[in-house]
């Protein structure tokens, strides 16, 4: 079987092979870009772990600014709505610490998982694919994946020697924000040594709305009374205040490929100033700076098919900024991981890899200003970790084993000196006494596909993931400026336990083919944020009148259900695609779990000829009231029209496709029930959108 650039080059193949063999939309990309999987039957039936690769055509036509909003209408994917800056996946109902975000196989380096206000530390424009994994692959990279796990794949280290200088470029402007982007990337080799460049800048300004900003606010669902946040009076139409981005950053890589393996280092510099568009108003300079070095060996030993070392340092840090253009916050984090695999040439019918992973962060996050204070102490989070997963066959059966095991341990600076705050009299009181916590944590897979004829199968798995909570959860205690929160951790907090059911159903034979699943996902002691009712009074000082949200856990289960059905898809001529998901959450004691995405209907076609693609999509998205007690709400449902065109021709040494990719063509005002009340309420998404450009590969 033969798989370039995957985030598991053998054993992710094998399990997601059929789910992309036949991109004929990437046809006209370069040698050098081109990502593909061929594989026998057997393989593209494996459901055991469902994933998504999204690359070429696909990629390029659903591309976004933010990772979230790339992804938010995939298959049991919607995404958080923090404006234009920040936004993340959401994966059949989870989010944050539960979706874990990897760039090219290691941690990203952010604390995008925090808090939806913080951007994911990656740049879209020059990412060859992403990869959405969950089961027992997941287990590879990380054990609290409960929702699932995102690579971004940018191939800044190249595996293989281009036999000439190969790339790709890409400009484009959008209405709906005057957005400005451009982006270029390039390949070449000298002798044995590969080297690539790329950088991109993405420029918009604030962006359009229909109708006005400001959501009629219903009654908490509980009958509680959230206090209303700061100047929660302005309503605003056509341009959305503080909802611009600007963004660049600069890659650069080199490698040293051999007849058994390579060995390449890469750094990559990135900045990123957006608005965070709540009534307060704000925004957020963020930048970072990473590194990463990688080497495989194929063959290394008797027994063993490949060897891979991998190391990643990155140096994250961003300033929150008030409506008057003030620093209000300072996080920083410094992350380091290192990870090894050996994969196992077939044995009784079983193949796999195991290894083992180390990463250790440090995170401080600073009120700034008079009286400057820890809103979460410096913390070192330390994890050790072992996995190994297994995938076999015999006949029309397939099963596959995953487990890890990790240590984490986190360590505040006990000596910080705290300022805590009564949140009913405005009072200061001395913080709770900060203290160690040691975890350790077991998660597993098992899962059995029974292929009952060609092309059919159906599948069960059963995953249990273990989390940490995470330093912020623990600790946290002060004001957080971009979510208008007063937030305060508990450092009391056990392991967060999930136990996932899920039985899945695929035919992958024929010009009509299909899939389906249905899960339920059992939770002891989900850590969620729980707003109390009560709200900051002191006297107009930082975060006055600030909603007060403390770290909780209870039992609660999350069941859902997702398919599609596909004619001739990824295929040249016509083909459509039907599609539906939809998941709940709720507290085993009763009432809704937070955050939770609103059931959507979809369908898509498109056409592909003689260079020609168009293509169009349409999602209901249906009213989600039911809402967690503090809510306020319904979401209300909407309509999403998207389409593009785009032709490709050949020019000597060069694909040039200009295309036109039209979004939200109804005009219709579209929140995110996975998006925080204070945003929520206050911001829609952008408008009817039109974007042309000019891309081209060589």
């Amino acid at each position: 079987m033969k798989c370039k650039k995957l985030l598991k080059q053998r054993i992710i193949c094998v399990l997601v092979g059929g789910m992309f063999s036949s991109y004929a939309f990437a046809q006209n990309q370069s040698p050098s870009l081109e990502i593909t999987a061929t594989g026998s039957q057997e393989a593209t039936q494996s459901i055991l772990t469902p994933t998504k690769i999204l690359q070429g055509d696909e990629l390029a036509n659903k591309l976004g600014g933010t990772l979230g909003a790339t992804l938010a209408n995939e298959l049991g994917v919607s995404a958080t709505g923090y404006g234009a800056g920040s936004s993340r996946p959401v994966i059949r109902g989870l989010e944050g610490s539960r979706v874990q975000i990897l760039q090219n196989g290691l941690s990203v380096g952010d604390v995008s998982n925090i808090s939806q206000d913080h951007a994911v530390g990656n740049n879209m424009q020059n990412t060859h694919q992403v990869e959405i994994l969950r089961g027992a692959a997941a287990l590879l990279y990380g054990s609290g994946s409960s929702g699932g796990l995102v690579n971004v794949v940018n191939d800044r280290i190249l595996t293989n020697l281009p036999d000439r200088p190969t790339g790709a470029f890409n400009t484009s402007y959008e209405t709906v924000n005057n957005g400005r982007a451009g982006s270029i990337e390039v390949d070449g080799a000298l002798g044995s040594v590969a080297v690539h460049v790329d950088t991109a800048i993405n420029n918009a300004n604030n962006y359009s709305i229909p109708g006005s900003s400001t959501q009629s606010q219903g009654e908490p669902v509980g009958g509680w009374t959230v206090p209303p946040e700061g100047n929660a009076g302005k309503n605003y139409t056509g341009k959305l205040p503080n909802t611009y981005t600007n963004q660049n950053n600069l890659g650069f890589g080199v490698s040293y490929i051999g007849k058994s393996g390579y060995t390449g280092v890469s750094v990559e510099r990135l900045n990123n100033n957006y608005g965070i568009p709540t009534p307060e108003g704000g925004s957020i300079n963020q930048s970072q700076n990473r590194y990463d070095f990688q080497h495989q060996t194929r063959d290394p030993f008797s027994g063993f098919s490949s060897f891979k070392f991998s190391a990643a340092n990155t140096n994250y840090n961003h300033t929150e900024f008030n409506n008057a253009g003030e620093a209000a916050a300072l996080w920083k984090n410094l992350a380091n991981e290192a990870r090894f695999e050996l994969t196992h040439n077939p044995l009784l019918g079983w193949k796999g890899t195991f290894g083992a992973q180390v990463t250790a962060a440090s995170l401080n996050a600073t009120e700034v200003g008079s009286g400057s204070y820890a809103i979460v102490p410096p913390t070192k989070t330390n994890s050790n970790a072992l996995f190994w997963i297994e995938e076999g066959k015999w006949n029309s059966l397939q099963g596959s084993l995953g487990l890890r095991y990790n240590n984490v341990a986190q360590n505040p600076n006990t000596s910080t000196v705290l300022e805590s705050q009564d949140t009913s009299a405005g009072t200061l009181t001395p913080q709770i006494a900060l203290q160690s916590r040691t975890f350790n944590l077991m998660s597993y897979s098992a899962g059995g596909l029974w292929n009952f004829m060609q092309g059919h199968g159906l599948g069960v798995a059963y995953t249990v993931s273990q989390r940490a909570p995470s330093a912020q959860e623990l600790y946290s205690y002060g004001a957080h400026e971009s979510t208008a929160t007063f937030d305060i951790g508990n450092p009391n907090l056990s392991k967060e336990v999930s136990h996932n059911l899920e039985f899945n159903f695929q035919k992958n034979l024929g010009i009509f083919r299909s899939k389906a699943s249905i899960y339920a996902n059992r939770f002891n002691n989900y850590i969620y944020g729980y707003y109390t009712g009560n709200a900051i009074n002191n006297g107009g000082q930082e975060g006055d009148g600030f909603s007060v949200v403390t770290a909780q856990q209870a039992a609660a289960t999350i069941k859902g259900i997702e398919g599609e059905i596909t004619y001739n898809w990824r295929e040249p001529g016509l083909g459509g695609r039907i599609f539906g998901d939809a998941s709940q959450g709720t507290f085993d004691a009763g009432g809704n779990l937070p955050l939770q995405p609103a059931p959507r209907l979809g369908a898509e076609i498109a056409h592909q000829r003689d260079g020609w693609l168009t293509n169009a999509s349409y999602i209901y998205s249906y009213q989600q009231n039911r809402l967690a007690n503090w809510e306020q709400g319904p979401a209300p449902s909407y309509n999403l029209l998207n389409a593009g065109i785009s032709y490709t021709e050949r020019i000597q040494q060069v694909n040039w496709t200009v295309y036109l990719n039209m979004k939200n063509l109804l005009n219709e005002q579209i929140r995110y029930a996975t998006t925080p009340m204070a945003v929520r309420l206050y911001a829609p998404q952008p408008g009817r959108s039109f974007m042309v450009g000019l891309r081209g590969t060589f």
